[in-house]
């Protein structure tokens, strides 16, 4: 019989041999590899395990090191112990198995008696499941919000058309959050190879994570909420910088607008409709044979005057960017690259080639500095054009074939490493690129990047949308959760392709589509080439009516949208956050009925529905709720049903809500009236919201160029105050408008005075013209009846205002 090969086999840590103290934890050996726990604040430990004395590095996702905070280390016999603050973490030092617990002695987490070990490469860490214990996050990935039962891959893929239980996607996020009775924690295990997080799929000992190469590395994070487990981890990999405002008006692509003339058209229709947007894309017929940096001189004679007419419409544009360069002599981004040695290569030095658009290219290392130095160069060539946004796609990398070869080399920061360690993080360092290269050339201007790729800490450089979806129901509910999923993994700004880019909507699905995708933190409709029409009025004028409502809405709550970016910024909490995220322990939130509910910039509880649906069965979780469009009253902890007609998207307001909007403006750039309204929900909860300001386009605001006061509600106190503001920005409005939301308030006290209110009815939404005569066919129009609202100046310093009730 032969003998067993050690390779194929399990290989545990073995027992803890040697280990000491260091600055920041304790590092050591065992008998079969080397460990090392640092603390890295009160909350969160860094654990590493690998064959070798020295670990291999991450340049990429971690920018904070570890701070210096005070812990103690106990040990006797059998364990080591580290106590923070905040946790207290027992590692045994037969086997090597660590327990994480909080200071009054709950478990949070434990190894399996397996704990960490290798098969080979593969290195995997087992880890025992708590009762009830449920797992969230891992980014983009497709599937129920309770990740349990199930396990992913994380390698990076171009999946057209994907199915809405398919994986691996486009994106690579290694980091989750378990949640049960006694406890929250997030693990994020900091390995760019292929990997593999297993929750209990065909097996009910325990759950595993693991990678097929590279060491055990990962941070397990506690906190004592699921909201400062996502603020720790962003804290770990950053968090997104403030983008420009009018990236989150609405924005319309296709595959593809060509020639000049139909940018043109379609820019002039949104305007002639009345129909607000911001932002159009040039998509891959824009440049010459596919190739990145150049422009078809047939279908764009001049697109320095095109993109100058459309600004003076107030449109800004974004192009897309391939990674992949066209091997042909006289090039000169291809000739530049080749003679610079900026491609990828194999490991005898020749060039790698694969097919995309062009043909046969040559890929950029965007793991090597002086590439990314080189490709912000190049993007020169469009800045000088006007160009405002960049759209990094097929950045995976994405070939014909759909199979790199896994032997061709990267610099990895001067490493130098192989396809199976770079791919998943080669995305993210093309978004890294773009976003240097607009930073470079288009000075004191924030960056608008848009990736199709990524790893953890993509946030920093760019937004995401799910890539190519498909025009149906369910991908529009898969949408949802994809976007909540990533809210979890630190990517606040994130979308889809509103009406699917794969197929045809029906007039319906695109109605519901528009509707969803304006309470989404990227508002983009996208559709493919040799499809039918699939802008907001391509659908007959109900859709059309639809539409330009919800397009509206949302351009009313860019104050609150722009304000909660501004605050997701400094917290790293999520644009659009799931149920799971504020009431982690209620268990309705994960029954599949109710798992793609969430919370819209904190306050509007946005319940999805399919376009076929005429009734919604709706879960309120604790609280009390208001219909947005009515201002009934529901007490929480309930379901209840709602009638859900195309034109009316279930969303509900939260007891105490504060928050902003504007009078109707066609672009980010066109003023308002002046006058910004406040809206204010009658509550039991104290309450605080932030109204943010600066000029939505510089880096000022760092240099205090904003205007920025926090408001808040007292219902103890029947107050609302208005605190000083702050900044050097003069606020864009002269006057404040106070809607007050179940409230009966004839005259209210402003600071000392009193005031009366004025009752009107008032409406969110437009009402539907009568197109068909037909009373089947009539849609309904809700109105807030009778409701207050009071008119001041928009003063400075402290408003106070009284008698609330």
């Amino acid at each position: 019989m032969p003998q067993n090969n050690s390779s194929s086999r399990h290989l545990g840590m073995g027992n803890v041999t040697e280990w000491n103290e260091f600055e920041f934890g304790i590092k050591g050996k065992t008998s079969e590899a080397y460990f090392q726990l640092s603390v890295y604040d009160s909350g969160t430990i860094r654990i590493q395990a690998g064959k070798y004395a020295e670990f291999e590095s991450n340049p990429y996702a971690v920018l904070q090191s570890p701070k210096t905070v005070k812990f103690s280390i106990e040990n006797d016999s059998n364990k080591i112990t580290i106590t923070t603050d905040l946790l207290r973490v027992e590692v045994k030092l037969s086997g090597f198995l660590i327990r994480f617990f909080t200071l009054d002695g709950e478990l949070i987490n434990e190894d399996d008696s397996l704990g960490i070990s290798w098969i080979g490469t593969e290195v995997s860490c087992y880890k025992r499941v708590r009762p009830e214990e449920k797992f969230i996050g891992l980014g983009e990935k497709t599937g129920n919000l309770n990740r349990a039962g199930k396990a992913y891959t994380n390698w990076n893929t171009d999946y057209f058309a994907y199915g809405v239980g398919d994986d691996p996607l486009y994106m690579s996020i290694p980091f989750y959050i378990g949640i049960h009775e006694k406890a929250n924690y997030g693990i994020f295990f900091d390995n760019t190879h292929k990997s593999v997080f297993n929750f209990g799929a065909s097996t009910n000992r325990f759950v595993y994570f693991g990678a097929e190469d590279g060491d055990m590395n990962y941070f397990f994070i506690y906190r004592p909420s699921v909201s400062e487990i996502i603020s720790s981890y962003t804290a770990l990999t950053g968090r997104m910088e403030l983008p420009p405002i009018w990236s989150l008006g609405f924005q319309q692509c296709r595959y593809s607008y060509y020639p000049d003339s139909e940018v043109k058209t379609l820019a002039n229709t949104f305007r002639d409709k009345d129909m607000p947007a911001d932002v159009i894309y040039l998509d891959i017929h824009h440049m010459e044979s596919y190739k990145v940096f150049t422009f078809d001189g047939k279908n764009f004679p001049d697109p320095k005057s095109l993109i100058a007419e459309l600004k003076k419409k107030g449109f800004k544009v974004v192009v897309i960017m391939d990674p992949g360069i066209k091997t042909e002599k006289g090039y000169l981004p291809y000739e530049e690259g080749k003679k610079q040695g900026l491609f990828v290569n194999y490991p005898d030095g020749e060039e790698y080639q694969a097919q995309v658009w062009p043909g046969w290219c040559a890929f950029p290392d965007f793991t090597h500095k002086q590439t990314r130095a080189w490709w912000a160069e190049k993007m020169a060539f469009y800045t000088e054009a006007g160009v405002d946004g960049f759209w990094t796609d097929m950045n995976e990398p994405a070939s014909w074939g759909q199979f790199t070869p896994n032997l061709i080399e990267f610099s990895y920061e001067g490493e130098t490493v192989s396809h199976r360690k770079a791919r998943n993080i080669y995305g993210m360092q093309m978004a890294r690129s773009a976003q240097e290269g607009s930073k470079i050339n288009r000075k004191n201007q924030r960056p608008f990047v848009l990736t199709r790729s990524g790893y953890a800490g993509i946030q920093r450089y760019a937004a995401a949308w799910t890539g190519d979806n498909v025009a149906s129901e369910e991908h529009m509910m898969a949408g949802v959760r994809l976007v909540n999923s990533l809210g979890i993994s630190g990517v606040s700004f994130s979308g889809y392709d509103v009406g699917g880019f794969a197929g045809e909507a029906s007039k319906s699905l695109f109605a519901r589509w528009m509707s969803l995708g304006a309470f989404a933190p990227l508002f983009r409709a996208h559709s493919m080439i040799n499809s039918n029409d699939a802008e907001p009025w391509a659908f007959g004028e109900e859709v059309e009516e639809i539409s330009r409502n919800y397009m509206k809405l949302r351009y009313a709550l860019l104050p609150t949208i722009y304000s909660k970016f501004y605050q997701s910024t400094l917290d790293g909490l999520p644009i659009a956050k799931s149920l799971a995220v504020s009431f982690p322990l209620d268990q309705k939130v994960f029954q599949t009925a109710y798992q793609n509910q969430y919370l819209f910039c904190d306050h509007f509880l946005v319940a999805p529905i399919e376009s076929t649906r005429d009734i919604a069965k709706i879960y309120l979780p604790e609280g009390s709720w208001y219909y947005l469009y009515s201002d009934e009253f529901y007490l929480g902890n309930q379901e209840i049903y709602l009638e859900t007609p195309l034109n009316y998207l279930p969303v509900l307001v939260e007891e105490s809500a504060i928050f902003t909007t504007q009078s109707p403006i066609s672009h980010c750039g066109e003023e308002t009236d002046g006058i910004l309204s406040i809206h204010l929900y009658k509550g039991e909860k104290e309450n605080q919201f932030v109204h943010y300001e600066d000029d939505g386009e510089s880096y000022d605001y760092l240099n205090k160029g904003f205007f920025k006061r926090k408001i808040n509600y007292s219902p103890k106190e029947m107050t609302l105050i208005l605190e000083e503001s702050s900044g050097n920005f003069k606020s864009k409005f002269h006057s404040v408008k106070l809607y007050l939301h179940g409230f009966k308030t004839d005259v209210l006290t402003i600071n000392g005075k009193s005031e009366p209110s004025q009752v009107n009815n008032f409406a969110f939404l437009g009402k539907l013209s009568e197109f068909d005569p037909l009373p089947e066919h009539d849609q309904p129009y809700y109105e807030i009846e009778s409701l207050h609202s009071i008119t001041f100046e928009h003063l400075t310093t402290e408003i106070t205002i009284s008698g609330l009730f």
